[in-house]
């Protein structure tokens, strides 16, 4: 269940990633406009994660995941419909506000079940697995958009209403103790302000303006119109940086053991600062093909690192409401890189956003020291019992 959770949330921006182009080129919008699709799917998540945290702690798991769901697989359904620009604009707005409680609940719900070394494992097998799908997503949207056009590319959509009849049976219901949402919000407070916490926010943010900005937004265009790489193609180089990603988040429990979190945080915003910089050089693509495998290990390093931080820094009675103001502040992230991304498209282009990016990933390296905290470990009851 937490697979399909994951999966079905991420695919509402990998799927159709390939595609963007021709969706503009479409409706002939202007090329900055493809930012503004990326982020309507992004920016309802700055507001709805915290409340959808709040709402999960107060009321369960199950009853904020399936309407999360069902919201998400119809908005992005009827975008197969959508006649111009502006409708597809909302229904992607509208979808954003499903996946507000997707990708966020997963992490909670394997942070009720597990605890330690075994929750950092289940957190890196979860991120293994989303990164993995990202090599069939991205070339399933460049294949149905070649058979089919873009619209095709928005059908797979239509399998969150599933997903959502599958999880309201088979996700056990939440045993919740009744409080004020005053006492709620301000048992969460120290939590939020721990160091563990607060560190894997500012860096977690950074991290998914590169990944939003730079790879998911400027890169489409970047292989277009600079490269003439087609829908299929751009689809391939997009599932390449799942090959590595996938080995870093499933070996990042034993690199962790050995060397400590902050030196391989550190080393993973290096592996950020050499992709980026290498695509902002690279005039062939079998060159951008290899920055993009190593872009794949920091990412595959950075997203269960900053996950595990806060998923073990709360007990389960905060959990929601901390990982979801985490989460949060990952979408204000998710959000400002494609604006960013898109300003860059329409002043100094592509290449000098992939140079810019790899200044920030280098002040990063430097940063890691303070953005990587030990956390205490909580041994409390979880919210959902397992079953039996």
């Amino acid at each position: 269940m937490v697979v399909m959770i994951t999966l079905t949330g991420i695919m509402g921006t990998t799927l159709v990633t390939p595609v963007l182009p021709d969706i503009i080129k479409d409706f002939g919008a202007r090329p900055s406009a493809v930012g503004l699709l990326v982020s309507a799917a992004a920016a309802p998540g700055i507001l709805m994660a915290p409340v959808i945290g709040v709402l999960s702690d107060r009321y369960g798991r199950r009853e904020v995941v399936v309407p999360c769901l069902a919201v998400f697989g119809l908005s992005g359904g009827l975008a197969v419909f959508a006649p111009n620009y502006g409708v597809l604009l909302a229904l992607r707005l509208l979808q954003g506000v499903g996946s507000a409680g997707l990708v966020n609940m997963a992490v909670v719900i394997i942070g009720d079940h597990w605890t330690g070394l075994e929750r950092a494992r289940m957190i890196g097998r979860n991120v293994a697995i989303l990164t993995a799908s990202v090599v069939v997503l991205p070339p399933v949207g460049g294949l149905l958009a070649t058979i089919g056009g873009w619209r095709a590319a928005f059908v797979p959509f239509w399998l969150g209403l599933v997903v959502a009849g599958f999880v309201a049976v088979r996700l056990p219901r939440s045993h919740v103790v009744p409080r004020r949402l005053r006492d709620q919000l301000r048992a969460a407070g120290p939590y939020l302000r721990s160091p563990a916490v607060v560190g894997a926010m500012v860096g977690g943010f950074f991290v998914f303006v590169l990944i939003f900005g730079l790879f998911l937004t400027l890169m489409p265009v970047h292989l277009a119109d600079d490269f003439g790489a087609e829908a299929g193609v751009r689809g391939l180089i997009f599932g390449l940086p799942a090959v590595t990603s996938t080995i870093s988040a499933l070996s990042l429990p034993r690199w962790v053991r050995r060397f400590g979190a902050r030196r391989v945080v550190a080393l993973a915003f290096v592996m950020l600062t050499i992709a980026f910089g290498l695509i902002a050089a690279a005039d062939t693509l079998p060159l951008v093909m290899v920055a993009v495998l190593v872009y794949g290990f920091g990412e595959g390093v950075l997203i269960p690192s900053f996950q595990d931080a806060v998923a073990g820094a709360a007990p389960a009675s905060s959990r929601g409401i901390v990982v979801a103001m985490f989460v949060g502040l990952l979408r204000g992230g998710q959000t400002l890189g494609p604006f960013l991304a898109s300003r860059a498209l329409a002043g100094p282009g592509a290449q000098w956003g992939f140079g810019a990016g790899a200044v920030v990933a280098g002040a990063l390296v430097l940063a890691s020291r303070w953005l990587v905290h030990p956390h205490p470990v909580l041994d409390d009851e979880p919210v959902v019992a397992p079953v039996v």
